[in-house]
């Protein structure tokens, strides 16, 4: 697919993050940009700010004339537009030329030297942290991102394009249009069963991936997962291994072996073992491309962070509130362990809300093991996203399996109050739905309070 000759790009569901992300992408390289999304968010407000047409109802007549000459537009689409989509269906009716974003994506990377993330959970994080640390080594690169990164506050990283890094997208096999130089896996768990069926067809569709590296190039994979290659780990006898770990101020001191040599006192400022575990692949990738050992440190130090991952609302003495992205229960343990590591003798409170009714009921014993940490628990409904309800499958029956007395179901109407009844000294919000909305308005209420 040959993008050159593309002058306009119209996306259907701007507002995502992996589409925001090439929306900026082809602003920047003098493409004229448009699209439609369901919901005005921060994101999509940016992306007007540059000076690129959205509009928020699913109408033909609101595309910008220019979008509707057929010779120069090209169409984007996620798996997520509903089939019934008015303007997704009069582009289909009227033979433009359409495609899925990820076609897009490995028609950007083709022609790039490509580092790819793949994995159920740390993708963005991870890819976050390599677009990072080979930017600040000047690497000529696009890293197109999964989140919006502290740093750069955006998900585009844009200083050049003979380099990409990318996430790898299991979803809807989306990461079978790559063909990366190098790549990892940081992992495999089940997920995504609405669409694979079981979790045999999720670890194929990840061989198949594996089988995708150009000939010369080379696979990282977790220690201890079914595949072959460059493997990494916490603490073991992996080819890249983090040891010596400290905690000093809130920050991870540790030394790193690597194949050739050892890396001493390197810092790390996101918390979590899984979060260390991610900037280890990020840096052992940054290494096998060949950027410096010593930028790699400097770098690394100064990472902060990707929005709704641990990221920190309120951080002082009395109280902590923590906004997470997780949804999945391998995540949610994550996010638990890196908590109870930081703030060892401090009661929790974690609201949670569940994403996709599908996901619920697959894992729905996993949730109830995963939330029952915590010391109290406030749940709320399941956020749907793409699915229509499935029967029986309901956060009132997840909480029932929820081993833990402190637990109680609450409507996002009476959160804040429920929020302001408990002594806990950290707060916690976790999910992938609109929770995320919720934030400013509990950071503002227990700011008050406080």
């Amino acid at each position: 697919m040959n993008l050159n000759h593309v002058h306009n790009f119209y996306f259907i569901g701007i507002g995502g993050i992996g589409m925001s992300a090439l929306a900026r992408y082809f602003h920047a390289n003098g493409k004229q940009v448009g699209g439609y999304d369901k919901t005005q968010s921060p994101i999509t407000k940016g992306l007007q700010e540059l000076g690129i047409e959205i509009h928020f109802e699913d109408s033909v007549e609101q595309i910008y004339s220019a979008f509707l000459d057929k010779e120069s537009t090209l169409v984007v689409y996620t798996p997520a537009v509903p089939k019934d989509h008015k303007e997704l269906n009069y582009f289909i009716n009227h033979n433009y030329n359409i495609v899925k974003r990820s076609k897009i994506l490995g028609a950007i990377t083709e022609n790039t030297f490509c580092l790819a993330v793949a994995g159920t959970h740390g993708k963005t994080t991870t890819t976050s942290i390599l677009g990072h640390l080979m930017n600040v080594c000047d690497v000529p690169l696009t890293a197109f991102l999964g989140g919006i990164s502290e740093n750069y506050n955006s998900n585009l990283i844009l200083n050049g394009t003979e380099v990409s890094v990318v996430e790898a997208d299991e979803f809807d096999r989306s990461f079978l249009t790559l063909s990366p130089d190098l790549a990892c896996i940081t992992s495999m768990d089940a997920d995504h069963l609405d669409i694979y069926g079981d979790s045999s067809e999720l670890v194929k569709s990840f061989e198949e991936f594996s089988n995708r590296i150009k000939p010369n190039g080379k696979l990282f994979v977790k220690n201890g997962l079914p595949l072959k290659g460059v493997t990494y780990g916490i603490e073991d006898d992996a080819d890249y291994s983090v040891q010596n770990i400290k905690i000093e101020n809130g920050t991870y001191v540790f030394d790193v072996k690597t194949p050739k040599t050892v890396l001493e006192n390197l810092q790390f400022n996101l918390p979590g073992r899984h979060n260390l575990s991610n900037a280890l692949i990020a840096l052992a990738m940054a290494v096998e491309y060949g950027c410096p050992n010593r930028q790699l440190a400097k770098a690394l130090a100064s990472y902060k962070g990707v929005k709704r991952r641990f990221t920190y609302q309120i951080k002082t003495d009395s109280l902590v509130f923590i906004d997470d992205y997780a949804h999945h229960p391998q995540e949610i343990e994550a996010v638990h362990q890196a908590v109870r590591e930081m703030y060892p003798h401090k009661k929790v409170l974690a609201v949670f809300q569940p994403h996709l009714f599908s996901r619920t009921k697959d894992f729905i014993d996993d949730f109830a093991k995963s939330l029952a940490q915590f010391d109290e628990l406030l749940l709320l409904d399941i956020y749907p996203a793409r699915e229509l309800p499935i029967e029986g499958v309901n956060s009132e029956w997840l909480l029932g399996k929820i081993a833990n007395k402190n637990k109680q179901l609450v409507t996002k109407g009476d959160l804040l109050n429920q929020i302001h009844k408990s002594d806990a000294q950290v707060v916690l919000t976790m999910g992938a739905g609109d929770i995320g909305e919720e934030v400013k308005r509990i950071k503002k209420g227990l700011s008050i309070a406080s």
